[in-house]
């Protein structure tokens, strides 16, 4: 089973703006800037329907499973990299091909288009539901002209125009400047919470019922959907002994940021909390920009977050070229998926359940039982095997459940 060295590499761009060997501090930045997105402004409203104990439960859980499957690709890649006759894996995508041949690497290419056309989809929910909160008009003349659907067209020419730039290079600013804003948005929205929740002080609820388990846990696996870049990022890290070290740090990091995210959302209106965190916000100048802020940064990250997709297209239909009317017709379908879905945290639950789970915990797992099994005692292969059923399980009934919630507003 031979190693396709001509094979690109499926990182997302961010990290190709990063040196080639990268200090502990920069590989905690690149780690931190890799997992945090669009995922968190949902987990207030995943609060509200768990109960905010046993969201924080579920969040620990994943990102300490996150971690785990993690470590095992890194595990993985070094033994298959040790044999003879294998050049070196530089990406998820080249591990399922090393591992499962021509299957493997279909399955993560597969899951890779269709985790980073989810993430697309939400960035237009999220945009075009906050812009019509903002312009706080909702009547309409029909659900075709709706304040959400007219913005979401507006985007569509701006993402076409974006989304033909053959190189990323010119994209690079806009993405730091965005980042920034990103940071700052996100901050404020924390703050602002604070002094809401001693104004208004409302009920909570600890515990939501078991139903809404799968829910909560399909939120969480999304807001830390990473895996496919540790490879590249411990590739780059200039001590790679110390890398599981840092992966953990940052995980503890991002759990204490999501969990002071979600709870402060929630505690701040009770169930008064909407699908996106940032609708909850009242009206005036520093809300509008902090959700403007976000817009932006959704905006401007899309064409970054379409990038590994067009790579596995363009490699699979046009030999690796630049193709732009392939281009156009993805994003024409990111945006036709962000017009069905009406609810920005049902439609996280969705991706995180079905897509996310998969690539975060079910073949990691997989992978590193194929390529250990001969020398594995017994506890490593209940293990993996318990982590492939663990994902099975939230894939079926995480996606069910998620396409109910859904489905059950129109039905």
């Amino acid at each position: 089973m031979g190693f396709h060295h001509e094979t690109p590499r499926d990182d997302t761009p961010l990290l190709s703006k990063a040196p080639p060997l990268s200090s502990k501090s920069k590989t905690f930045a690149n780690i931190f800037i890799s997992i945090v997105g669009s995922g968190v402004l949902g987990l207030p409203y995943s609060f509200k329907k768990t109960g905010w104990f046993m969201a924080m439960i579920m969040l620990f859980l994943v990102a300490f499973l996150t971690y785990h499957c993690m470590m095992l690709l890194v595990h993985t890649r070094r033994k298959v990299e040790s044999k003879v006759g294998f050049s070196q894996i530089n990406s998820f995508g080249d591990l399922g091909c090393a591992v499962g041949g021509t299957f493997g690497k279909f399955s993560i290419d597969a899951m890779i288009v269709l985790s980073h056309c989810g993430f697309c989809a939400s960035y237009l929910i999220f945009i075009s539901t906050t812009l019509a909160h903002l312009a706080g008009d909702t009547s309409a003349l029909s659900s075709f002209l709706a304040p959400k659907v007219l913005f979401l067209c507006g985007c569509f020419p701006f993402q076409l125009g974006l989304n033909a730039i053959p190189t990323l290079t010119h994209l690079a600013p806009l993405s730091i400047f965005a980042d920034v804003v990103d940071f700052a948005a996100k901050s404020i929205v924390m703050v602002e919470d604070v002094f809401v929740f001693f104004k208004n002080r409302p009920p909570l609820k600890a515990f939501g019922g078991w139903s809404m388990f799968f829910y909560g846990l399909g939120v969480a696996v999304y807001a830390f959907e990473g895996i496919g870049l540790v490879l590249p990022l411990e590739s780059e890290a200039k001590e790679k002994d110390k890398f599981g070290r840092v992966l953990g740090v940052a995980m503890v990091f991002v759990f204490l940021l999501y969990a002071a995210f979600g709870a402060l959302g929630y505690i701040a209106f009770g169930e008064e909390t909407q699908g996106i965190i940032t609708t909850n916000l009242g009206q005036g100048t520093v809300s509008a920009l902090v959700q403007l802020g976000l817009c932006i940064n959704l905006f401007v990250t899309f064409p970054l977050m379409m990038n590994p997709v067009y790579e596995v297209v363009e490699r699979r239909l046009c030999d690796t070229k630049y193709c732009l009317w392939l281009r156009w017709l993805l994003v024409l379908v990111v945006c036709l998926v962000a017009l069905l879905v009406p609810n920005f945290a049902d439609f996280v639950s969705l991706m995180g359940s079905s897509i996310c789970v998969i690539l975060s915990f079910v073949f990691p797992a997989m992978f590193h039982y194929l390529v250990f099994k001969e020398e594995l005692g017994w506890s490593c292969v209940v293990r993996d095997g318990a982590v492939v059923v663990f994902g099975l399980v939230i894939a079926v009934t995480g996606t069910w459940s998620s396409l109910m919630d859904i489905i059950a507003p129109t039905a």
